[in-house]
Order: C-alpha cells, then structure tokens, then sequence
C-alpha cells in the first residue's frame, strides 16, 4: 500500500501532470484526428505550468495550511508560552523528511533541507527546555538507512548529547510515525516539530490516535518580504517546488481523511 500510494501520488505533482498533458495532447495531434482536443489538452498543461511556475500561486495555496499553528518561539523567558510549554514538557518528537545516505558526503549534506531545517529548529527547543528527549523519527524508506540515524548523527554533531536522544527508525510515513510514537511518549504532552505545510495533517494523526502534541511548525515556504524583485514577474522552478510540496500535502490530506486517519 505504501509504495502504490507513492507511485500513484507522483502522477499528480505539477511537472508530470504537465508532461502527461502534454504527451496525451501530442498523441492526439499526431495519430488521431481529434485535433482540436489536442490543442485543448496541451493548452490546459501550458497554463497549468506556466500559472503554477509563478511564486503567487502557490503562496496561495499554501497559505492555509502554514498559517494554521503558529510558531512556537520561547525566544526569552518573558515569552508568555514559555511558562505555560516548559515545566510540563519533556518530549520534543522530529518528523523526517528525507535522507540520502552517502558515505561520501558530510552527513549534514545526506539529510534533505527539509529534515535538516526541522532537525535545527528542534535543537533550538530543546536547548531552550531543560531535561528535554529528542525523539527522532524516521526509517529506511526503500531500503536507505533509517532517516531517525542519519538525524542522530547530526543532532551529536552540533552539541546534543547521546542521552538525550531516542530513535524510532521503523515508520515510513507520518501514520506510522504517530502509531510507533504513541508507546514513547504515552499520554504526556509533547512538541511536534514539522514542516509548517505539513503540521495539519501530522496534528490531525497524532491527535486521532488520542495523542496530545504542541505544534512547532517550522521550514515555512511562504514567507511575507519587503518590496519586490525583478524575478517576481517571471516564472521559476521554486515556484513548481513550493506547488509540488502544497499538492502532495492536500494530496495526504484528501488520503488521510478517506482512512479516517485525521
């Protein structure tokens, strides 16, 4: 089931939909007489691609499901959520996001910038509440070395001690990762770290299975700027990166909701 869901997801992410489009398109042109559907059919992946290669269209999209949970700061002890979230915290759980082991590279270069952002922002909480865990969550998805491993290294690298680390390295997605995280952290509170995109969905599964997580949304893709820049008005492949990451997450969503999962 996990891998046909992966497979069947990628058909849907905006550069392969295009290119199907396309290629539907030009097998009308070339081999049917249905000219017109052809021209109908690559018109719809032009526009598609072309409205989706600009930064507004995603931002749109992607703004309900960052602006959901706010981030969690504790910058300061005068942060008013610092006294309510540290005396009664002591798991900070990391969801993963993507490694490619290689031996050959640092390790802080084998985990995704998605993994690695979400990694550093959970050191920053963790360094801010004394006596935290962190738990790392994340296997080895097909056949990889276990994301939660590649995680721990790096965590050790930048100063966390061994003792404070746990690692559950048999999940391969997020309703794995809540099920197997479940027995850690039982019925305490806990922090959630995870991409801000992705906090929805993660919140919905941890809290159906009777969990109880505070959101710590971190890796924003949209982020409010000043002014603008001669590269809004052109097309760009972060564009078709921040569109691939919001489809794939209302793509989780829809899933989820069908299991009931969330």
């Amino acid at each position: 089931m996990f891998i046909l869901k992966k497979l069947i997801s990628q058909f849907f992410l905006p550069v392969p939909l295009c290119l199907e489009l396309f290629i539907i398109g030009l097998v009308l042109l070339l081999f049917t007489q249905k000219q017109r559907a052809g021209k109908l059919i690559i018109s719809i992946g032009m526009i598609l691609f072309t409205f989706l290669s600009y930064e507004a269209i995603p931002n749109i999209l992607l703004k309900p499901l960052e602006s959901q949970y706010s981030s969690l700061m504790l910058t300061t002890p005068s942060d008013p959520t610092t006294d309510d979230i540290v005396p009664s915290v002591k798991w900070i759980v990391v969801l993963g996001g993507g490694n490619i082991p290689d031996p050959k590279i640092p390790v802080t270069s084998q985990l995704s910038e998605t993994s690695m952002v979400r990694l550093i922002e959970a050191v920053r909480l963790h360094n801010r509440i004394p006596e935290s865990k962190l738990i790392l969550s994340g296997g080895g998805v097909f056949g990889l070395v276990p994301e939660a491993e590649t995680m721990s290294t790096v965590a050790k690298a930048i100063g966390v001690n061994q003792e404070d680390l746990i690692l559950e390295t048999d999940s391969k997605d997020t309703e794995d990762e809540a099920r197997l995280i479940k027995p850690i952290v039982g019925n305490d509170k806990f922090i959630l770290v995870t991409s801000a995109s992705h906090m929805p969905r993660s919140m919905g599964m941890f809290r159906k299975l009777g969990m109880y997580p505070i959101a710590a949304p971190t890796d924003y893709m949209v982020k409010e700027r000043q002014g603008i820049s001669p590269s809004d008005f052109f097309p760009n492949s972060g564009s078709l990166r921040k569109a691939e990451g919001v489809i794939h997450e209302y793509l989780g969503i829809f899933w989820a909701k069908l299991r009931g999962q969330i």
